[in-house]
């Protein structure tokens, strides 16, 4: 928990009273998808040494990557970057099955830190393929979990982005329907698109809830609870981190002005001129101590920090099989 300080009386920007209170999100940063590919990236380095390679970036956070790397992680977009018979760890965000092809011609020494929630996402794409299904993946395309569940039924999928696209994508007659979700979307977008599709095809299946995840739905939620009480919301975590970008978006669609940093040197004093109450979360793959850079640089103006009624997320995942395998066998 972060302390509370006193607001003191001193002007600002502009001559305008600076912020009074800056009041943090709960719950914000590290889902638990995070920290285990985080851990397993560390205990790869402490298990074999540097390097230790990391197909694309392990979650989606400069800051992360960078600190990973000056303890010497080797991160490569193709595995063809990839010395053959080296050690590779897979991101969270998941991979197609010809990646893993790939790794086992390279004979390549893989352990795979794909988040759960988004093996799941695999696991039903693959078995509504099966079963003779036409799919509808809701996601973004681009998007690495995405291009990871599109292959792994690609004859069978189309990509729906949008309201927009919800309304006009063609679904092939005579087939079954099904919808799966990428896991970092927003809520409400996706629970639109859902809506769409079933009044267009009302006979289309889809989990018993959409995939999005726990971590994703319930920051999601916490910024709504915030945005009764600020004037403006600041959102740490990358350009690239989708459940970043939806923080923004949920407060833009209520009004509320918001913006991303990387850090606090993101922050452009401009967007405080008039806000007395600013909000603070931070994205699943965002560090707590870049949230606590932030409230440090508002409390040297005056600002009182304060936390949203704490909520405790209980979520935790064990390591990749691979890992706690070599780990046993090297006891």
């Amino acid at each position: 928990m972060l302390a509370s300080h006193s607001p003191l009386t001193h002007r600002g920007y502009r001559g305008r009273a600076v912020v009074k209170r800056l009041l943090l999100a709960s719950p914000r940063g590290y889902c638990a998808g995070v920290e285990r590919a985080v851990e397993t990236v560390e205990r790869a380095l402490a298990l074999y040494g540097s390097p230790v390679y990391v197909r694309k970036q392990i979650v989606h956070n400069s800051h992360v990557v960078e600190d990973l790397r000056a303890r010497g992680a080797v991160f490569v977009d193709t595995l063809a970057d990839v010395p053959e018979g080296a050690n590779v760890v897979f991101s969270a965000h998941g991979i197609a099955p010809a990646v893993r092809r790939e790794a086992e011609e390279l004979r390549l020494t893989t352990i795979d830190a794909t988040c759960p929630l988004v093996t799941k996402v695999h696991a039903q794409a693959r078995r509504y393929a099966d079963a003779g299904y036409a799919l509808v993946l809701i996601g973004h395309a681009g998007h690495e979990e995405v291009e990871g569940t599109l292959g792994e039924a690609p004859d069978s999928v189309v990509l729906v982005q949008s309201v927009e696209e919800a309304e006009q994508v063609s679904l092939p007659a005579g087939r079954p329907l099904a919808y799966i979700t990428q896991t970092t979307l927003s809520v409400d977008e996706t629970g639109e698109i859902v809506a769409i599709l079933r009044r267009r095809f009302p006979e289309i299946e889809g989990p018993a809830r959409e995939d999005i995840c726990y971590a994703t739905s319930n920051r999601q939620w916490a910024v709504k609870e915030l945005l009764r009480e600020i004037d403006l919301l600041l959102v740490v975590g990358s350009a690239n981190s989708s459940n970043s970008l939806r923080l923004v978006e949920v407060a833009r669609a209520d009004g509320t002005p918001a913006h991303l940093v990387d850090d606090v040197g993101g922050i452009d004093e401009s967007w405080l001129e008039g806000c007395e109450t600013v909000g603070l979360t931070s994205g699943a793959s965002a560090p707590e101590r870049l949230v606590a850079e932030v409230c440090a640089w508002f409390t040297a103006r005056g600002a009182e920090v304060c936390e949203q009624n704490a909520v405790h997320e209980d979520v935790s995942f064990k390591l990749p099989v691979e890992l706690r395998r070599a780990e046993r066998a090297a006891a």
